[in-house]
C-alpha cells in the first residue's frame, strides 16, 4: 500500500477515533446533566428552608430537636475523635459512654454510612456544621440518584427527571423525619440505588456491582435499607411484569433469581456488621410495646399536602407538580395500559399496607417502633415520583389526563382539609404552586406540539423559549412548596417537641475541664450534666450518661437499681451525682455545672464549671466470694451498700402526713431522697426545694441530696407534688461520710494496684495472695471474655451487674477483653459472601472478553 494511502488511512481513523470519543463524551455528560441540576437545585432549596426558618447554620435558632441533639449530634462529635484517634476505646468498645458499651453496635446503627467520614474535615467545635453538611449531602444525593435512576426507567426529558429527582429528596419524609434523624437518610438514597440494581438484574448487567450496592446500603444503615430493599423488589415486580424486554415468564424468572442473588450476597457481605446490630439489639433494654394503631384517613391524605407535620401520620408530601403528574398516570393514554395498571395497583396496595397491621409489622421487620410508626412513607414517596415519571417521559399529558389528574388532587385536598395536620402555610403554599404548575401545563403542550411540526426559521427563537418558560414555572411552583413546607416544618417541629441548645461555650469549658482532669484508667471523670444529653461523647470523660437505640438492659437495670436516673425508657442513663455511685465506679474526678444564663433556643449556652476531686477506689477490685443476699423490695441505696461491701447509710422508716416526711438521721449525716417515679419538689426543712422529674415507665427520677441533718437528728422533708405521690418503701436515707470513707479505704488496699486499659481490654495487678471476685467496675454487657494469671478466657461473671473474675489466691493479674457479639459468625457469612461473589465474577468475566 503506498505511503500517502496508508498515512490517509490512518487519520482517518483517528478522526473517526476523536468523533467516537466525543459522542461518549457528550453520551456522558447527558446521562450526568440530570442528576447534577437535581443534587444543585436540592442543595439550594434544603438550605433555603433552612435560612427561612432562622436556623443553624443559616440562622441563630437550634436545629437540635428530640434525637438529634442528644443522639447524633454527640455520637458525630465522638465520631470524629474516634477517627482522629483521640479516644480511649476502639471499635469494640467505647469507654466513655455507660461505663463502657458496645460501640462497633453504635457504629452500624448510627455511623456506618460514607457520609459520615465528613466530620473528619471540621475542627471539634464545628461539629453542629458538619453533621447538617452530612445530612445536606445525603438528600443531595438521593435526589442525583434519583434523577439518574428516572430516565434508566423510560427515556424522557433531563429537567422533568431532575425537578421530580428534588420532589423525590425533598419529600415530606424527608423534611419532617429524615432531617433531624440522618441515618435514615440512607434509606432515601438506598430505594433508587437498589431500584438500579434491579434494573441490572432484570437485564442481566453488572452482576458483581449489584451485590456491591447492595451492601453499601446495608452497611449504610440496615435499618431503613431493608425498608428500601422491600421497596425496589416493589418496583422491580412491576418492571418485570410490564416491561417489553421481559416479556415471557422465562426472563421474568430469570431477572428475578439474579435479583434476589444480588440481595442475598450484598447482605452476606454486611454480615459483618449487621449481625452485631441484630445481637445487639436482641440484649437492648426493651421498650414498652407499641400497638399499631392506623392514622385517621383525612390526615393520611393531609399529608400529602404541604407544611404538614405529624408523627402520628405518614409524611407523603412530594410536591404539587409532581403529585399531579402521578395522578394522571390512571388516566394518560400515551402510557401503554399494562404500565398504567401495574403502577397504579403497586401505589394503592403500598398505601394501603401503610394502614393494615400485619402489613406494618412486615415493612419494620416485625416490630412496631415507637415514636414515628411510619418510617417507611419514604418509599411510597418515591413510587410516586416514578409514577409522575412514566406519565411525563413521553411528553406532557394531555389535557383530558390533566383534567382529571388535578381533579383527583382537589378531592384530596377538599377531603383533607379538616384534618389537625393542616397548617394556616398549606393551603395557600398549595394553591399557588398548583397555579404556577397549571400555568406550565399549556407552555409544555404547545412546545410538544411544535416540537413535532416543521417550525419556521424566523419562528425557532420563540419555539425554543416555551419548553423553558415551562421548566421555569415547574421549578418555581415545586421550589417555592417545597422551600414553604421545610420552614414550616422546622418552626413546627421546634415549637412542639424537646430540643437542645446549640454547642458553644458551655460545652468547650467542661470539654476543657474534662481534658485538664482525665486520668484514665486510675479512675474516671464524670462531666455531669451538659445541656443535650450524652454528655461524655461532646465533652470527654468516663460516665454513665449514655442514649443509644442499644442500652443493653443489664446497663440500664444495673444503674436503676443504684439509684441512677433516665430517659427515654431507660435507653437513656444519666450521671448520678452520689459519692457511694462515685466510688463504685471509681468516679475520681466530677464535674459540676451551673448556668450563668437561661438557656434559650436562639442562644449559645454558657455555664461555670467546676471539677472536684476525691479519693476513689480503683477501677478492680476485690471482693468476698459468693454473692450478697438480694431482697426484691431492697432500695437503691441497700444495693448501693451490697455492691460496696459496707454500710454507709441509715436508712430511717419515714412517717408520712400529707405532703410531708419526717424521720430521724445521725447529726451531720447527708440527706438523701430516692423516688424514681415522683414528679415534683421535695425539700429539707430550711433548704431549697429540689426537682423531681419522674414519669413512668419513659421518666425515672435518680436519687438526689436534699441536705444536712440538724444536730437534733429529727428530719422533715416536705413535698410538692405534681399529681399522685409515689414513694418506694424506703425513700430516704442518711449517709455517713467517715463510714463511706472508710469503705473506700479498704476497697482500695485489696483493690488493683495498677490498671491498664487499651482499647477493648483491660488488665489489673492484684495484691498478692488475692481471693474472692475481681470486679471490673463496668457493666457485665454480652461479649466480655476474662481470664486470672494464664487461665484460658471465658465468658465474664456477673457480680450485682457488673463484669466479675472469680480468684483462687494463686493468680495476681486478671485481664478482660471485650468482642462485640455476632462478629465472629457474621465475619464467616461476609467470607463466604465473598466467594459467592468471586464465583459470580469469574464466569461474567469470561463472557465479557469472549
Amino acid at each position: 500500500m503506498p505511503p500517502a494511502v496508508e498515512a490517509a488511512r490512518a487519520e482517518d481513523e483517528t478522526v473517526r477515533d476523536e468523533a467516537e470519543r466525543h459522542r461518549g463524551d457528550e453520551r456522558r455528560f447527558a446521562v450526568l446533566r440530570a442528576p447534577a441540576a437535581a443534587a444543585l437545585l436540592t442543595a439550594v432549596l434544603f438550605c433555603l428552608a433552612t435560612r427561612l426558618s432562622r436556623t443553624y447554620p443559616f440562622g441563630p435558632v437550634t436545629r437540635n430537636t428530640v434525637d438529634l441533639g442528644q443522639q447524633y449530634l454527640p455520637f458525630h462529635a465522638y465520631w470524629r475523635a474516634f477517627l482522629l484517634g483521640e479516644t480511649h476505646g476502639d471499635a469494640f468498645l467505647n469507654w466513655n459512654s455507660g461505663f463502657g458499651s458496645n460501640f462497633l453496635g453504635d457504629i452500624g446503627t448510627y455511623l456506618s454510612s460514607p457520609f459520615d467520614l465528613l466530620v473528619v474535615l471540621f475542627p471539634a467545635d464545628r461539629v453542629e456544621l458538619a453533621l447538617y453538611v452530612v445530612t445536606a449531602a445525603k438528600i443531595t444525593a438521593a435526589a442525583a440518584v434519583m434523577a439518574l435512576l428516572l430516565p434508566r426507567l423510560r427515556p424522557g426529558p433531563w429537567p422533568v427527571a431532575a425537578v421530580l429527582g428534588t420532589a423525590y429528596a425533598l419529600s415530606g419524609w424527608t423534611l419532617d423525619h429524615g432531617s433531624t434523624v440522618p441515618m435514615w437518610l440512607d434509606g432515601l438514597v438506598a430505594l433508587p440505588l437498589l431500584c438500579l440494581v434491579g434494573e441490572w438484574a432484570r437485564t442481566g448487567r453488572r452482576p458483581v456491582l449489584g451485590p456491591l450496592v447492595v451492601a453499601l446500603a446495608w452497611i449504610a444503615n440496615f435499618y431503613t435499607a431493608y425498608m428500601a430493599t422491600l421497596g425496589a423488589a416493589v418496583v422491580l415486580a412491576v418492571r418485570l411484569l410490564t416491561a417489553e424486554e421481559t416479556a415471557d415468564a422465562r426472563r421474568r424468572l430469570a431477572g428475578a433469581l439474579r435479583a434476589a442473588r444480588s440481595v442475598l450476597i450484598g447482605i452476606g457481605l454486611a454480615a459483618p456488621l449487621v449481625l452485631v446490630v441484630f445481637l445487639a439489639t436482641k440484649v437492648a433494654d426493651p421498650t414498652p410495646a407499641t400497638v399499631f394503631a392506623p392514622a385517621p384517613w383525612t390526615d393520611l391524605l393531609a399529608r400529602f399536602l404541604p407544611a404538614t407535620a405529624s408523627v402520628a401520620s405518614p409524611a407523603l408530601f412530594i410536591g404539587t407538580p409532581a403529585l399531579v403528574l402521578a395522578l394522571t398516570l390512571p388516566f394518560n393514554r400515551a402510557v401503554a395500559p399494562r404500565v398504567r395498571a401495574g403502577w397504579t395497583t403497586a401505589i394503592v396496595l403500598v398505601t394501603l399496607s401503610l394502614q393494615w397491621e400485619p402489613t406494618h409489622l412486615l415493612w419494620h421487620a416485625g416490630a412496631s417502633p415507637n415514636g414515628i410508626p411510619y418510617r417507611q412513607a419514604f418509599v411510597l414517596c418515591g413510587l410516586l415520583v416514578v409514577a409522575a415519571w412514566f406519565s411525563a417521559a413521553r411528553g406532557v399529558p394531555r389535557p383530558a389526563p390533566l383534567l382529571a389528574g388535578t381533579a383527583l388532587l382537589g378531592v384530596l385536598a377538599w377531603t383533607a382539609r379538616g384534618s389537625a395536620d393542616i397548617d394556616r402555610w398549606t393551603f395557600p403554599a398549595f394553591g399557588t404552586a398548583a397555579l404556577l404548575a397549571l400555568a406550565a401545563a399549556p407552555l409544555a403542550l404547545a412546545a410538544d406540539r411544535r416540537g413535532h411540526a416543521r417550525v419556521r426559521p424566523d419562528r425557532a427563537p420563540r419555539a425554543r423559549v416555551l419548553p423553558v418558560l415551562a421548566v421555569v414555572l415547574l421549578v418555581a411552583a415545586q421550589a417555592g412548596e417545597t422551600a414553604v413546607s421545610g420552614k414550616r416544618i422546622e418552626e413546627q417541629r421546634r415549637g412542639e417537641v424537646s430540643w437542645s441548645p446549640r454547642v458553644g461555650p458551655w460545652q468547650e469549658t467542661a470539654a476543657a475541664e474534662t481534658d485538664r482532669a482525665d486520668a484514665w484508667p486510675r479512675y474516671r471523670t464524670d462531666p455531669g450534666e451538659v445541656p443535650g444529653g450524652n454528655d461524655v461523647l461532646l465533652v470527654g470523660g468516663q460516665g454513665a450518661d449514655y442514649y443509644s437505640s442499644l442500652t443493653s438492659d443489664v446497663t440500664s437495670r444495673t444503674l436503676a437499681s443504684l439509684g441512677f436516673g433516665h430517659y427515654a425508657k431507660g435507653r437513656h442513663p444519666v450521671s448520678l451525682d452520689n459519692p457511694v455511685a462515685d466510688a463504685l465506679f471509681s468516679i475520681g474526678t466530677r464535674l459540676r455545672s451551673r448556668p450563668t444564663e437561661p438557656v434559650r433556643q436562639d442562644a449559645l449556652p454558657r455555664a461555670t464549671v467546676t471539677a472536684t476531686t476525691t479519693p476513689v477506689p480503683p477501677l478492680v477490685t476485690v471482693r468476698p466470694a459468693g454473692r450478697p443476699a438480694t431482697h426484691p423490695g431492697d432500695s437503691a441505696f441497700a444495693r448501693q451498700e451490697r455492691l460496696l461491701g459496707a454500710d454507709v447509710y441509715e436508712l430511717p422508716a419515714p412517717r408520712r402526713t400529707g405532703h410531708t416526711l419526717t424521720a430521724r438521721c445521725p447529726a451531720g449525716s447527708q440527706v438523701w431522697f430516692w423516688a424514681p417515679e415522683y414528679r415534683g419538689t421535695a425539700a429539707l426543712a430550711g433548704e431549697r426545694p429540689v426537682d423531681f422529674d419522674g414519669k413512668p415507665p419513659s421518666v425515672r427520677a435518680p436519687m438526689q441530696a436534699l441536705g444536712t441533718a440538724p444536730d437534733s437528728g429529727a428530719v422533715r422533708i416536705d413535698l410538692g407534688p405534681e399529681g399522685t405521690v409515689r414513694l418506694p418503701r424506703e425513700p430516704v436515707g442518711c449517709l455517713v461520710r467517715a463510714r463511706l470513707d472508710s469503705a473506700v479505704r479498704q476497697l482500695t488496699a485489696d483493690g488493683a494496684t495498677r490498671v491498664r486499659a487499651t482499647g477493648h481490654t483491660v488488665t489489673a495487678e492484684l495484691p498478692a495472695g488475692s481471693r474472692g471476685v475481681a470486679v471490673l467496675a463496668a457493666p457485665r454487657i454480652s461479649g466480655w471474655r476474662c481470664a486470672a494469671g494464664d487461665a484460658y478466657a471465658r465468658p465474664a461473671r456477673a457480680y450485682e451487674g457488673l463484669v466479675a473474675v472469680p480468684l483462687d489466691g494463686r493468680a495476681n493479674t486478671v485481664s478482660c477483653s471485650f468482642r462485640p457479639p455476632g462478629l465472629k459468625l457474621g465475619g464467616a457469612v461476609g467470607a463466604a459472601a465473598l466467594l459467592a461473589l468471586a464465583a459470580t465474577w469469574f464466569p461474567h468475566r469470561r463472557r465479557a472478553r469472549r
